[in-house]
Parts: C-alpha cells; structure tokens; sequence
C-alpha cells in the first residue's frame, strides 16, 4: 500500500512540474515574440510586424475609436507606415514585460517621437497583447493621448 502512495505522489508531482514547465516555455516564447515585435516596431519593419499578428485581429486603441475594431496584417501595416510618415523618427521603449498566464503579455514603455513642425513627444503606454498559436490575437493598448507631454 506504501508503494501505491509512493507512486501516486511522485505522478502527481511529476504532472505539477510538467505543467509549470510548459507554462514557463510558453511565457519565455510569447516574452520572445513580444521583444521580436518592438525590434520590428523601432525598425521601422511594418510589414514583419504586422505578420506577427493573426490575418485579422482584435484591437482596442484610442487612435481606432472606441471598442474593439478588427484589423487585417495590411491594415496594421498601413495605420503604422502612416504613424511613420507623421513621425519619422517614432521609437518605442520598453519599461517593463508582465507575463500574465500562458496566452497574455502585458507591456509598459514609452513611445517618442519627432513632428513635422519639430516638437517632440513622448507618450506612456501599456498594451495587453493576446497570443495564440505564436500569433498575436488581440491589441488592447491604452494611453492618454490628451496628457502627452511634450519636449522642446
């Protein structure tokens, strides 16, 4: 009977630890995509950043209206080429990467940027990205674009 409890207890671990490994491998490769896409994003490589989405996802930003708005890859594209045209010199900065459970990843940086009359800003965000399959699903990002603070 010992050796039945014995066994049972080392399965029982052994599926505890087996879960938390995945769970850690899929929050270390979903950290990974994350730090890929705002490589992406600083070099100013829309069409890559934008495949790291899926064909159509979920996006709730101020600058699309209120709600979620589904975007295709190419519209991404094209929304951030624009943003680009505005903002030559548009960087983002990450502060922090909160892993929240296996499939979100939430980010805190800061995004700076030059205009065409040469004021420059620079704008606190946090996005809420949503991964499934090593494709984003969902953009929620947040930011106050009425507080935007800007520098000489």
């Amino acid at each position: 009977m010992k050796k039945v409890i014995f066994f049972i207890t080392a399965l029982i671990f052994v599926s505890c630890n087996n879960q938390n490994q995945s769970k850690m491998i899929d929050t270390n490769q979903n950290e990974k995509l994350i730090k890929q896409y705002f490589e992406h994003f600083n070099n100013h490589n829309w069409k890559e950043m934008a495949a790291m989405y899926t064909e159509t996802a979920d996006f709730k930003d101020p600058s699309l209206g209120d709600g979620i708005v589904k975007q295709s890859r190419k519209q991404t594209e094209d929304k951030y080429a624009e943003l680009n045209k505005v903002f030559p010199d548009l960087h983002d900065e990450i502060i922090q990467i909160y892993p929240s459970g296996t499939n979100h990843i939430i980010v805190e940086f800061v995004s700076t940027g030059t205009a065409p009359d040469n004021s420059k800003f620079k704008l606190p965000i946090c996005t809420i990205f949503t991964i499934e399959n090593g494709l984003i699903t969902k953009d929620f990002t947040y930011f106050d674009n009425f507080d935007e603070e800007k520098l000489e």
